[in-house]
């Protein structure tokens, strides 16, 4: 690929099927839409991580999180690691952020030139509260807060998006021309549509006539398994959602705050092409992970199924091909190499998990396997999932005996588990070989509980760290957090 300009669209929360150009026909996204028309969508892309800072983390770095370490939302990215903004700007390139990182601080070095309004972890420590997992969890108290403020209005998040898309726009227009002597890059970070799910009532009331109560809603819908109910009954969400209304609003808020991102990105778009960058600038759009949105009585992310873990990745640009879909599972792990390539020219570094995207437009590997992990708040234990193919297995470490098994081409909303089903002992073996052939879950289960310990202890303890409480979400630049 020839070096070119690149800019990075980054969403928080984005369930990718609530997409016009994923199918979906009760949420606007025509930017995105257009966006995918002119490029390339892969269809089944999934996050490092369902939860933020390890998300990131994992995306800076180019490596899974049992990898490198950084495990949960107590643990930011401090710089320590190689990032693909390190190699570049160190190789000359001008390589800019706007908007949330969730690193540890701005006074780490985390790789770029510049940081615009950046948002980090609270007091560079992040959510404490989440690293007491096992058998004693504290139950979180965010729920009643982030429904309380679910409906019409702005919050202090779309406020900040705002900020994000004028700042992007400014540095376009005031300081691209002056960086032409190498590609630059752009890394433009939304915290939409992350809760709370206030979401601005010029897009809210499209929606809330329309949207759908949630897939197996109804408590004799839910499933059993008992990881889903640790994460259900830890997190306590659901229980503030009083009647459907109320969940509803929840949902509506979710859509208008997409369609407004989706509107925001449509201002940097068109300044793109307002200056005609578009001959030279590559774009590519994804999110940090999705959002259950009340599926299965769930909310947030946190938990191993397509509706937290699965991720918008949309390319497109100099190229890209235009009006593609590829349904081969691709991984956060590839935008490293993937940067790498499109603005250097070539990455042939091995010592990576993973494959440039534009590899895998070009030439699919049918035996590769993808990998997500989970290790934070709400969880006894270390969550693991591969897809390969149609398959996605999910293991337990707390629950060796109730792993989950889905047929995705087959059944892709998730409905009939399989991981107990004496009929597929086969698969789920072949499955189990395949996350071993990647990692120890024990060890790799054993490793980030001595790693949240040692936080712990060194925070002043259990009851220190209860009694600093939690906080339902990190505040933008000029906000403080609210601990309950």
């Amino acid at each position: 690929m020839k070096p070119e300009n690149l800019l990075i669209i980054m969403s928080d929360e984005h369930d990718p099927r609530w997409m016009g150009c994923s199918g979906d026909r009760l949420v606007q996204t025509p930017n995105l839409d257009r966006l995918a028309a002119r490029g390339t969508r892969f269809a089944d892309a999934y996050t490092a991580c369902p939860i933020c800072v390890p998300a990131r983390a994992a995306f800076a770095v180019g490596k899974y999180n049992h990898q490198i370490g950084y495990w949960d939302n107590a643990d930011p990215y401090d710089g320590t690691v190689p990032s693909w903004h390190h190699l570049l700007r160190d190789r000359g390139h001008r390589v800019v952020s706007v908007g949330k990182l969730h690193f540890r601080s701005t006074e780490d070095d985390n790789g770029f030139s510049e940081e615009i309004i950046p948002m980090n972890v609270v007091d560079r420590k992040g959510d404490l509260y989440g690293l007491l997992r096992g058998d004693d969890m504290p139950p979180r108290q965010d729920g009643e807060k982030l429904e309380a403020m679910a409906g019409p209005g702005e919050s202090e998040y779309t406020w900040y998006d705002r900020e994000i898309a004028s700042r992007a726009q400014i540095w376009l227009r005031e300081e691209a021309s002056k960086h032409r002597e190498r590609p630059w890059v752009l890394f433009v970070s939304f915290v939409a549509p992350h809760f709370p799910l206030s979401a601005p009532p010029h897009w809210y009331y499209r929606y809330i006539e329309r949207v759908p109560m949630p897939k197996l809603y109804a408590q004799h819908e839910r499933p059993a398994h008992p990881a889903v109910r640790d994460h259900a009954e830890n997190t306590g969400y659901d229980l503030h959602f009083k009647d459907e209304l109320a969940v509803k609003r929840a949902r509506a808020g979710y859509l208008g705050l997409i369609s407004s991102l989706d509107e925001n990105i449509g201002h940097i778009l068109q300044t793109l092409e307002d200056l005609k960058l578009n001959s030279n600038t590559r774009i590519l759009y994804t999110s940090d992970h999705g959002d259950n949105l009340g599926a299965r009585g769930l909310w947030g992310k946190q938990i191993l199924y397509q509706e937290a873990a699965a991720v918008p990745m949309i390319l497109a640009g100099p190229g890209v091909p235009a009006g593609e879909v590829r349904t081969m599972p691709v991984s956060h792990v590839d935008v490293f190499p993937t940067v790498m390539e499109w603005v250097q020219g070539e990455f042939s570094d091995r010592g990576y998990p993973g494959f440039s995207l534009s590899e895998l437009i070009a030439r699919e590997k049918p035996d590769r396997t993808v990998l997500s992990e989970y290790h934070a708040s709400s969880s006894r234990s270390g969550e693991f999932m591969i897809r390969h193919g149609k398959w996605k297995y999910v293991y337990y470490a707390h629950y060796p005996d109730r792993p989950q098994l889905f047929d995705l081409e087959a059944d892709p909303e998730e409905l009939l588990d399989l991981g107990t089903d004496k009929n597929f002992s086969k698969i789920r073996n072949q499955c189990h070989e395949r996350l071993r052939a990647l990692l120890d879950p024990v060890e790799v289960d054993r490793r980030a509980k001595k790693r949240q310990a040692e936080i712990v202890a060194a925070n002043g303890g259990r009851e220190a760290v209860i009694a600093r409480g939690s906080f339902a979400y990190s505040p933008p630049p000029g906000f403080r957090a609210e601990f309950d």
